[in-house]
């Protein structure tokens, strides 16, 4: 073999890598052509919205949202992506979703989580969720969600939230997903 045809294969090789890796690149950004809506970043949950102390009288309020009560914890959550794509597909990554107090801190408390979409205004959101039997938490609290939504949500999600819920009792949300 030549020096040439050495020259020419390696430039080809690396012409070829060069395209896998702008390839790999844009894919590996998660933004889809049919995506619906990303979330990028999570905040974790905190079992108390305001306290009001008037006198003697101490008023609690929960931290709800969408109508969702929060857990009786505060929960953390280290990262989070996702994203929801127009036919109803959820992938989730989520890691170190962890208890942030009491006895179990640190923990994942034998949790299982799903995860809820809201599209539009807090008073009339429509609601869309995974499977709620829920995928368990890893013992660092890394969990992924690979699902469809159900109900399918609307073709535009106006001011989305997306909840990370358990799957016990009454689904209190341990994290929301910061829109990318």
């Amino acid at each position: 073999m030549n020096n040439n045809s050495s020259v020419v294969k390696k430039m080809l090789g690396l012409s070829l890598g060069l395209v896998a890796i702008v390839a790999l690149s844009a894919f590996g950004n998660g933004k889809r052509e049919n995506s619906l809506v990303r979330f990028k970043g999570a905040i974790g949950a905190d079992p108390i919205s305001n306290v009001v102390v008037s006198g003697t009288t101490t008023t609690v309020s929960p931290n709800t949202v969408r109508g969702v009560p929060p857990p009786g914890q505060i929960w953390r959550i280290a990262d989070l992506d996702a994203n929801v794509s127009t036919d109803g597909h959820i992938r989730v990554r989520g890691r170190g979703v962890l208890l942030g107090g009491g006895n179990g801190i640190g923990t994942n408390g034998g949790q299982s989580v799903f995860a809820t979409l809201f599209c539009g205004p807090a008073s009339g959101a429509t609601a869309s969720s995974s499977n709620q039997a829920g995928v368990a938490l890893e013992s660092d609290g890394d969990f992924t969600i690979d699902d469809v939504l159900s109900p399918f949500p609307p073709n535009a999600c106006e001011t989305p939230v997306l909840l990370i819920r358990t799957a016990a009792g009454s689904h209190p949300w341990f994290a929301a997903g910061i829109e990318d």
